[in-house]
């Protein structure tokens, strides 16, 4: 990986992508976005099958680089969020499941980045915002559709009505993180994390990442259907048929009280 705003890591299974803008609190600027199309859809090595996204610094991420807001018209605006659309769209339906480990700021830009991860690990520096409503903006990289599915659509309404910033522990129980750790421990649990991930058979991870948020937003009927076919066809996998042998067999561990 060569884009001076990334920083990709290859340890064993897992890839570490740090966001590399510290000095602008990693700010989305248009090359760094496209930098992660390109990444999650063309350069993530064959032998990744869980991804970890970080940012050095203080920060997760601050959101977009207002430094390169340009004035517009209404089609080139259009087009400019649907090139977001497009990168976000390769971190949540990308090739591997992907881990945000978030600290500091996980604002405007940044949020709509974390909400297209798969989990979302934040430490206790952590804070959300959405401060389009106050600048005149509007949120233009999905976020209107990945993060009232967290949170709710009254939850974001009020963000960016009034600029309500949620700390770590009230963002934990709205919805925006799944795990919450001490300060500065936000990789090292979602590293953990990928690492625990990146044993379950490929076809059982792709299909929690392709095929369960289409099934949520089916009816019921065409839900039912779609889990039947890739139900049938996860098992159907070689490696699934092994790893059923190996429990049945007594070879595996059993599922234990947390």
């Amino acid at each position: 990986m060569t884009h001076k705003d990334i920083i990709l890591d290859i340890q064993g299974p897992i890839a570490i992508v740090r966001l590399n803008r510290p000095a602008k609190r990693n700010a989305l600027s248009d090359s760094l976005v496209l930098g992660l199309r390109d990444l999650f859809e063309n350069k993530m090595p064959a032998t990744v099958r869980a991804a970890v996204l970080d940012g050095t610094g203080e920060h997760f991420c601050a959101g977009l680089d207002l430094s390169e807001l340009k004035e517009r018209d209404a089609g080139q605006g259009m087009h400019h969020s649907r090139m977001w659309h497009a990168a976000l769209e390769q971190v949540q339906y990308g090739p591997v499941p992907v881990i945000a480990a978030l600290h500091g700021a996980v604002v405007g830009g940044g949020l709509e980045l974390a909400s297209a991860c798969h989990i979302r690990v934040a430490d206790e520096s952590a804070f959300y915002a959405l401060p389009e409503g106050s600048r005149g903006i509007f949120v233009g990289g999905g976020g209107s559709v990945r993060i009232p599915r967290l949170i709710g659509v009254a939850r974001m309404t009020d963000m960016m009505l009034t600029g309500r910033v949620y700390n770590a522990q009230d963002g934990e129980r709205a919805g925006f993180a799944q795990y919450l750790v001490p300060t500065g421990t936000a990789s090292a649990k979602a590293l953990e994390l990928a690492k625990r991930v990146a044993e379950n058979a490929p076809l059982t991870n792709y299909a929690l990442m392709h095929a369960l948020p289409r099934i949520a937003e089916q009816p019921s009927d065409q839900g039912y259907l779609t889990e039947a076919l890739m139900a049938a066809i996860a098992q159907s996998a070689p490696e699934a048929k092994t790893r059923v042998k190996a429990f049945l067999d007594g070879k595996a561990a059993k599922v234990k009280k947390a």
